[in-house]
């Protein structure tokens, strides 16, 4: 069950995507965290979103799982 007031959502810039593969790559690396509730990425944009629950995930864990996917990562 969720709860709203313990859930953190984070906003990640991402370069180095091309094409909707990458898009793909990344969601499943942010996703496969425990405690990870949603997980949005948008190539077009160059963006994704990544709901988790507050202390199960650091933003910099987050970060890290982009850039060993082999793209570079900014938090907004």
């Amino acid at each position: 069950m969720s709860h709203p007031a313990k859930d953190h959502l984070v906003l990640i810039q991402i370069e180095g995507m091309h094409c909707h593969r990458c898009e793909n790559a990344i969601q499943r690396a942010l996703g496969s965290f425990p405690g990870v509730r949603e997980v949005e990425v948008d190539f077009p944009s160059g963006q994704a979103s990544v709901l988790h629950e507050r202390g199960s995930v650091t933003t910099q864990q987050l970060m890290d799982a982009i850039s060993q996917a082999g793209y570079r990562a900014k938090v907004f």
